[in-house]
């Protein structure tokens, strides 16, 4: 889930601005604010047709459309670079704390800063686009059957799938599609490091945990505090699954102590254990309430979907969407062509253009992903009247929070009020217990992935972590923070980091993590907001106009204050708070201690 004004209009999106900023260097005598609405001006006119070539590369992937986007973001990055370079004759001077935060934002602006030398830059965006693309149109042709399949199909038999010994052909094969990118990715490093250093940064992971609001250790040991607080729950779920795979599957294929194999969780990556939720429910629950038959016996269609998501957003007093999102986004994946189906919200015209991109499936857990893309797009037309470098979420965590705050509001009685149910299931402290385990698979389960792919990353990028160890050194994190092991023995000939598309694509992955805990605190204040009484994990703020207000006047902000402002707009705090998870679950916490009784947790 990827909201693309951030990945798109800052380094893709910005499409033919190098060539333009090299004939159109901004004259030497202009002042700070003349600068500033100069480069803000000539970046916005470049989105749409930037914005647009991105979005036909996503969504036609041949070796035309990967060589245009590729010189295409070659020349925005060289821009970007030049101009945050001649901004730098600013520094020291008396400004405004807007334009000084403004100077900053174009500092931190890219993801993948590109060298000085123009050759080496394009060299950099081409192996970010060759790799992304091999990742989107990667596919493992299954023994059985010879049948040759791509990420989505080959996701969905993880979750389906109750062979270990299938399944561990699947989880291997998807990882055939790394290795060929292991040298790109080395090269990569070396030439985003260089850019970062022409910016003043170490290497490109301080330039990255420089960019929200507080020092790059400062940052750091934030993500620790956070990790700390919800880590209880995690080896609570973690022992309890472990025993439950044990039982089913022997413990001669999952041990009764230790680690899980990761390959019989549900998901190719052990990031979300959902798909294994049948071997895991408590028995005796009473009425449950499947979201996925609820869609599928009332023949919900994608973009019916996609209805349901807009609608909740409009009951909070959001604007309907454009008529253009329905008729230029992407709900299906196509017969007749490759796209990057993981799913991405798009503001094409940093306007009303917005869009989503994904292969809707008519399941729970897609009906909870449109959701969480279109809190993308109404964010991004929420703030779409500040100028270029404030149309952005508060930080990267928040704009993946927005869609799943709401998402945590899809309880039985929403689905009521929607129609999709006829009636709530009879209160049941079971019950909550199951709907609470099947979002903790989802959530909790996710919490520790979402730590090392930037932990690893970073790592990469300061030479902590060398070339000759890159895959040793992603499964010593995996085992240390997930608890999860390869099921078969991985070498330095695998690199299985870029098998997850976050790699290939450089897409900052800790924003999820941050955004798993911003998402519960913004439910928890909204819910007070709303004039809820009762279990958290029982609130639905659908259709409350005082919960909306607030959300409306945070989303309203984009990145024009420090993201404390913002989050204290809605909750009236200015520090990130984890507790509002350990709330959230505390049922499911106090269930978990009775089951784990005897058990061993960790590994």
């Amino acid at each position: 889930m990827i909201n693309h004004r951030l990945k798109v209009l800052s380094a893709a999106a910005l499409i033919a601005a190098g060539s333009l900023a090299c004939s159109q260097d901004t004259p030497k005598d202009v002042g700070p604010e003349q600068f500033m609405a100069e480069a803000e001006a000539r970046l916005t006119e470049l989105g749409l047709r930037n914005a647009q070539a991105a979005w036909v590369n996503s969504n036609f992937i041949t070796v035309d459309t990967e060589a245009l986007t590729a010189d295409a973001e070659a020349n925005a990055a060289v821009a970007v670079q030049q101009l945050a370079t001649e901004a730098r004759r600013f520094e020291g001077s008396d400004l405004s704390p807007e334009l000084a935060r403004k100077f900053r934002l174009l500092r931190l602006d890219l993801s993948a800063p590109p060298p000085a030398d123009p050759e080496l830059a394009r060299e950099l965006v081409g192996l970010k686009v060759g790799m992304e693309g091999a990742y989107g149109s990667g596919k493992y042709c299954l023994e059985e059957s010879g049948e040759c399949l791509g990420i989505t199909a080959l996701g969905k038999m993880m979750a389906e799938v109750r062979d270990p010994e299938r399944l561990k052909d699947i989880w291997v094969g998807w990882r055939t599609i790394a290795p060929p990118m292991r040298a790109d990715y080395e090269r990569f490093v070396t030439l985003s490091n260089e850019g970062a250093r022409g910016l003043g940064f170490s290497d490109t992971g301080d330039m990255w945990r420089s960019k929200w609001d507080m020092t790059p250790e400062e940052f750091s040991a934030e993500l620790d505090r956070l990790w700390t607080q919800v880590r209880p729950l995690y080896l609570a779920l973690h022992t309890y699954v472990r025993g439950k795979l044990a039982g089913h599957y022997g413990t001669d294929v999952v041990p009764q102590e230790g680690m899980i194999p990761a390959h019989l969780l549900g998901n190719m990556w052990a990031q979300d254990w959902t798909g294994i939720h049948d071997l895991l429910a408590p028995a005796g629950t009473g009425e449950s309430v499947s979201v996925t038959e609820l869609l599928r016996e009332q023949d919900v269609d994608a973009r019916g979907m996609v209805r349901y998501g807009e609608g909740f957003f409009t009951s909070l007093g959001f604007e309907p969407l454009p008529e253009t999102f329905w008729e230029r986004s992407l709900f299906e994946k196509p017969r007749d062509r490759e796209v990057v189906c993981h799913a991405s919200a798009w503001s094409m015209d940093a306007k009303d253009d917005i869009r989503i991109k994904m292969c809707i499936e008519i399941d729970a857990e897609d009906f909870s992903t449109v959701h969480h893309e279109l809190g993308h797009n109404f964010y991004q037309r929420a703030y779409k009247h500040l100028g270029y470098f404030f149309r952005d979420g508060a930080n990267g965590g928040f704009h993946e929070a927005i869609g799943d705050a709401v998402a945590l509001s899809i309880t039985p009685a929403y689905l009521v009020r929607v129609g999709l149910l006829d009636r709530e299931p009879a209160a049941s402290a079971k019950a909550d217990v199951d709907l609470l385990l099947q979002r903790a698979l989802d959530k909790i389960a996710f919490l520790p992935f979402g730590l090392i792919l930037d932990k690893w990353r970073w790592g990469v990028f300061s030479g902590e972590i060398a070339p000759d160890g890159y895959n040793e050194a992603w499964w010593n994190l995996r085992n240390a923070y997930q608890g999860v092991a390869a099921p078969v023995e991985r070498t330095e000939q695998d690199f299985d980091p870029g098998a997850k598309y976050h790699i290939p694509a450089n897409v900052s992955y800790t924003r999820y993590f941050i955004a798993t805990v911003l998402q519960f605190q913004l439910h928890r204040a909204l819910c007070d907001a709303a004039g809820f009484e009762g279990p958290l994990h029982r609130c639905s703020i659908y259709g409350s106009e005082e919960a909306g207000e607030k959300f409306i006047a945070m989303l309203e902000l984009g990145k024009s204050l420090p993201w404390q402002d913002a989050l204290y707009q809605v909750t009236g705090e200015r520090e990130m708070d984890a507790t509002a998870i350990i709330d959230y679950f505390e049922p499911l916490m106090e269930w978990l201690a009775e089951q784990n009784q005897g058990a061993t947790p960790g590994w």
